[in-house]
């Protein structure tokens, strides 16, 4: 048993890599191009973090991507879903196609939208057999299985009649879309950093698996679409067991925020290098704050969770910043926005009048909406501090992550690994999978009586 023979074998065939590992995208640049590029010459599969990125840096990044990774298609980007913003998505997708990226992990999405359609659908041709070929990988990061069944689907009819009407797609291209599932890999995430719905994966994954094999049989596709794991694994005993539920591939992302190739700190790096288990809560998300989604962060040595709480809880009190009470108005404007609600909404103004000025005339209409505005710049430069290091705002620093990163820090305690700068992207990848497949060797001999213990079968060690 080889780490390469874990998962569906058509995993590497069809992406170009050796093993059934991701370093999954995580957003703000994070997963950096640095870590993409290391997976890719590793020979496995990185999505570089582009969700919440302007589009200067997008495209910076995707031109980097593409000038270095030319002769490689083992790489991909990440497609945030925006529902405040929806001319984003298209943004982001117009990009992608000009510099012919091949593999897409969309993330966030509850529902459909056109540009997620035009995403996958777009260039699909059919061979001289009639096979039908991808221009775009689409891979799909969710957690409910009633989302899982949109992606595991063909395009819905009317979201390509939309995009027909539009010119985004040819006739060929939406009657091709109709034969094939949307997504080709689809990413059950469980209880992991950022957007989560904190589900155990030996509960989420076998119901996701059986859907997919439901719908592989009611729509007749020629191949099934691939479910991997996600969410929870910090140690081999954690991917052996993804593996051993049926995952074909697994996607790792809050331990990698600990490598040398990740985009932030070196003093988040260090509060992350102390958390343990327990050390994780949930908070209010920047990216869908209106709507009640919470994401997982770090609660250690910061007080983001629960000033974000406060903002949110206020938020669905009032209608304006003017019913706010002094008191609460006077904390809020000392401890977290440093500055009145009117120097802070004059910034606020200033930051979407570049980004999307649609935003500015629905708050001038809406005082609530000008509210949320206000308390969601709070949540999203919360994670820019926490990202570039400000040392200003350590009590407010917004780092999405899960109890993983507790699993792992016991586990490479006292290791090569344990030192900061041996703890790279492909070294985390590559123990994590040499680790699982000791213990599914382990776990082997002791279906047979051996008796071999479960754990200690494999102590993380510097691997060339």
């Amino acid at each position: 048993m080889y780490p390469e023979w874990l998962g569906d074998p058509t995993f590497g065939a069809t992406h170009g890599v050796r093993f059934p590992y991701i370093a999954g995208e995580m957003a703000h640049g994070i997963s950096t191009t640095r870590m993409v590029v290391a997976m890719a010459r590793a020979g496995m599969l990185g999505f570089f973090g582009a969700g919440g990125l302007g589009m200067a840096r997008v495209q910076a990044g995707l031109q980097e991507l593409s000038e270095t990774l030319r002769h490689s298609s083992n790489w991909g980007v990440n497609l945030l879903h925006s529902p405040n913003e929806p001319g984003y998505e298209d943004q982001v997708i117009d990009l992608m196609h000009h510099y012919r990226v091949v593999n897409v992990s969309v993330s966030a999405f509850m529902d459909l939208t056109p540009a997620v359609v035009r995403c996958a659908a777009a260039g699909l041709h059919a061979d001289a057999q009639g096979k039908v070929n991808r221009r775009t990988r689409l891979f799909a990061k969710v957690s409910r299985p009633e989302v899982a069944e949109k992606f595991m689907s063909p395009a819905p009819i009317e979201l390509l009649r939309v995009l027909l009407d539009q010119g985004r797609l040819t006739a060929d291209e939406a009657a091709l879309a109709r034969r094939v599932p949307l997504a080709t890999d689809v990413t059950v995430e469980a209880d992991s950093g950022g957007h989560t719905d904190n589900r155990p994966l030996t509960v989420i994954l076998p119901a996701m698996l059986a859907l997919r094999d439901a719908l592989w049989r009611r729509h007749g596709y020629a191949e099934p679409v691939r479910v991997g794991a996600a969410g929870g694994l910090g140690d081999p005993l954690a991917v052996a067991s993804a593996f051993a539920c049926g995952a074909d591939y697994v996607v790792t992302g809050t331990v990698n925020q600990r490598s040398v190739e990740a985009g932030t700190s070196d003093e988040v790096k260090r509060l992350l290098t102390e958390a343990d288990l327990a050390d994780v809560t949930m908070a209010p998300a920047s990216d869908m704050f209106e709507y009640g989604v919470k994401v997982q962060v770090l609660r250690r040595g910061t007080m983001y969770a629960s000033r974000a709480a406060g903002l949110y809880e206020a938020y669905c009190r009032y209608d304006s910043l003017e019913q706010i009470p002094a008191g609460v108005r006077a904390r809020m404007e000392r401890d977290l926005l440093r500055a009145g609600f009117e120097e802070a909404w004059a910034a606020t103004r200033l930051y979407w009048a570049d980004r999307d000025p649609g935003q500015i005339a629905v708050a001038e209409r809406d005082p609530k909406h000008r509210m949320a505005l206000i308390f969601r710049s709070y949540l999203g430069r919360a994670s820019h501090w926490a990202i570039t290091g400000e040392p200003s705002r350590r009590a407010d620093y917004q780092v999405w992550c899960g109890p993983a990163i507790g699993s792992f820090n016991r586990w490479v305690a006292g290791s090569p690994l344990a030192e900061p700068q041996n703890c790279t992207v492909v070294q985390i990848a590559r123990n994590l999978m040499e680790g699982a497949a000791a213990v599914t060797r382990a776990h082997q001999l002791r279906s047979y009586g051996v008796r071999v213990p479960c754990t200690g079968v494999y102590a993380p060690r510097l691997l060339t």
